[in-house]
């Protein structure tokens, strides 16, 4: 195995590609008691359309969601109830481009690690079981579909794109995943669950070279052929609606306010658009910004409130969210503030200043193992390492940011959405 080093933030991976195309990593943590074990598809809801052995196949929205739970079936039983009964703590989860299947546990780590490894590679779906999981999923979605919390951000996907498909629901609709059979799962898995599509990622006290042996014995000895992906038409740089309002069962109106980005496909400088995009939002709108503190003070924010940069094959966007008594002033002062930080600058003190606290937000999530773990997943399907981010924050200057709040915080980029209360017709 290939091993690299990190000193400047002191740790060391180990790298292979098996026979088959699967990557594995391995970050070795010898003082730790606990172990865990990533295994992960390069797909996600965004990836309804594709080819597979050269006819294209157009699949219902949720179909990534539905094959997670259904892939914990066994001819035996269930994979989920056979990991915890051997003491690990297992899980998984679908977002709009990855799935992934993980355990966490302090014994018995290589034989948790051959039920994960087995359960994920040998799908076994009858007419039965997933008729039942529709009842399942439908319920999920009923439960979601009146969180005030999920509706203000799916309608916020809806408004600023066009034709991608992050505009979805990763759940899709209790109509949608009425199409859904054992076929269409089945086509899924082959399409999608191929070791050359697949990462491995475990850290904790365990042996490199081992993992790969027993990843080796288990999963299938060949890769097939990797399905292309189609997301839809090209999206503009506008977005497709300005405003999306709507009226909830709710005590106080909530906001997601939004800004269409440029995207960056694959290598290096995704890594760098994510940490660039996360340092302008924190610049633009974070909680320690003059905006936020101004807003705070004139009672047009509180303290439920969140932002970030969010980046996905084919799209990315700034995003800031909470309760607010007039949404449409705090979209209008962040335009604003957007404005004047193009015109004047970012105070340099500032910039350091935040820099400085994001660097280090970034060297307390490796004390976890799952940041670790799903990080490095997700940064091999984007075309990077995880450890690269010292050198690429190094490299970042206040003018990167400025750059991008002007290319990106634009009216025509920006779309609102608002839940109000039922009674609150204004």
């Amino acid at each position: 195995m290939e091993r690299k080093d990190f000193p400047k933030i002191g740790e060391q991976m180990y790298c292979e590609t098996l026979e088959n195309g699967l990557r594995v990593f391995v970050i070795p943590k010898p003082e730790f008691q606990k172990s865990y074990a990533f295994f992960a598809t390069n797909y996600g809801g965004m990836n309804m359309r594709f080819e597979l052995d050269g006819q294209w196949q157009d699949t219902p929205a949720g179909v990534a969601h539905y094959l997670e739970h259904k892939m914990f079936d066994t001819r035996e039983g269930n994979a989920l109830q056979n990991l915890a009964a051997n003491g690990a703590s297992p899980n998984a989860f679908t977002s709009s481009a990855i799935t992934g299947y993980y355990f966490e546990s302090t014994e018995k780590f290589e034989e948790n690690l051959r039920i994960l490894l087995s359960f994920v590679s040998l799908p076994w779906f009858t007419q039965e079981s997933v008729d039942k999981e529709r009842g399942i999923i439908g319920q999920e979605i009923g439960m979601i579909h009146d969180n005030p919390d999920w509706r203000v951000f799916s309608n916020l996907m809806s408004a600023l794109y066009v034709n991608h498909p992050i505009r979805v629901s990763v759940a899709g609709t209790v109509e949608s995943i009425s199409h859904i059979t054992p076929e269409t799962l089945y086509a899924c898995h082959k399409a999608f669950y191929d070791p050359s599509n697949m990462v491995l990622c475990v850290a904790g006290n365990v042996d490199p070279e081992a993992i790969c042996r027993t990843a080796r014995e288990i999963l299938p000895q060949s890769s097939g052929t990797a399905a292309r992906r189609d997301y839809g038409q090209a999206e503009p740089h506008t977005v497709c609606k300005a405003l999306v309002e709507e009226n909830m069962a709710v005590s106080t109106t909530s906001f997601q306010l939004g800004f269409k980005g440029d995207p960056v496909e694959k290598g290096p400088e995704k890594l760098h658009q994510e940490l660039l995009g996360d340092l302008a939002c924190e610049v633009l709108l974070g909680t320690s910004s003059p905006l936020y503190a101004r807003l705070y003070e004139e009672g047009l924010l509180n303290d439920n409130y969140g932002y970030g940069c969010d980046t996905y094959p084919g799209c990315a966007f700034l995003c800031a969210g909470g309760e607010s008594r007039d949404p449409r002033a705090v979209r209008d002062a962040v335009l604003a503030e957007g404005a004047r930080l193009v015109r004047e600058g970012i105070d340099a003190r500032l910039w350091e200043r935040l820099k400085k606290a994001s660097y280090g937000s970034h060297v307390r999530g490796l004390n976890s193992f799952e940041n670790i773990c799903v990080g490095q997943a997700q940064a091999w399907f984007a075309g990077y390492d995880r450890f690269e981010f010292p050198s690429v924050f190094a490299a970042l200057d206040k003018s990167d940011a400025e750059d991008l709040i002007a290319r990106w915080v634009r009216e025509e980029r920006t779309a609102l959405s608002v839940i109000r209360p039922k009674e609150d017709l204004a």
